[in-house]
């Protein structure tokens, strides 16, 4: 059993176990305090999937398209980082490499690893530490304020060229829906049950489906 206070009403009181697809109330205000989700790693692992073809697409596709006086010009993500290094902004170049590409596209692959490791307990001890990069890299992941960025300036120079979105635009929206989605169904107390301990000791709780695997 888990001790925990309820955050809106402050009763302390310990859950239980919960079979699949239970949820947990507090039974003075009601609030939910825990809930096993049904499928607590294939969501999330579908989702982070779909993430990294997402990902790669919105890295390598055009974001987006300009035409002004016959000229024509198009840039990805990586492009327009360059671009920008080369025109006097090398440290906001860096800032716009680490959120937008390295920090997204890591914390996607340590989610991968995490979630693939995890579906067979016990997992190894090294699925802690990537959960624990994965879950450091997520608040760097600034995908959505790119974004922002290029809708601001498309509509600020919409009056001076032709400005088509590009295949990547889409992709990056995608990409913040996903990461969205993927923070909204994932459960890190799921892939902490699933871990071996520090000292080398299988987990105490495993899901029904795999306590034998775990036991071989």
């Amino acid at each position: 059993m888990e001790t925990v206070a309820c955050p809106d009403c402050d009763l302390l009181q310990q859950i239980p176990e919960l079979p699949s697809g239970a949820r947990a109330s507090c039974p003075r205000c009601g609030n939910t305090l825990a809930v096993r989700r049904t499928s607590p790693l294939d969501r999330p692992l579908a989702l982070t999937l779909a993430a990294a073809i997402v990902f790669v697409i919105a890295q390598t596709a055009p974001l987006m398209s300009l035409s002004v006086v016959g000229r024509f010009a198009s840039t990805t993500i990586i492009g327009g980082a360059y671009e920008m290094s080369q025109t006097g902004e090398p440290v906001t170049a860096l800032v716009v490499v680490f959120c937008a590409v390295i920090a997204p596209g890591a914390h996607i692959l340590f989610m991968l690893i995490t979630l693939l490791a995890a579906r067979r307990p016990p997992a190894p001890a090294w699925v802690g530490e990537m959960l624990r990069w994965a879950e450091s890299l997520e608040p760097w992941s600034m995908s959505e304020v790119m974004i922002l960025g290029i809708l601001v300036a498309l509509i600020k120079i919409a009056e001076l060229a032709t400005v088509d979105a590009g295949i990547g635009m889409y992709a990056v929206a995608a990409l913040v829906v996903l990461l969205t989605a993927i923070s909204m169904t994932f459960d890190p107390d799921e892939i902490w049950t699933r871990v071996v301990w520090a000292d080398g000791r299988v987990p105490a709780v495993a899901p029904p489906d795999h306590a034998a695997g775990a036991r071989r």
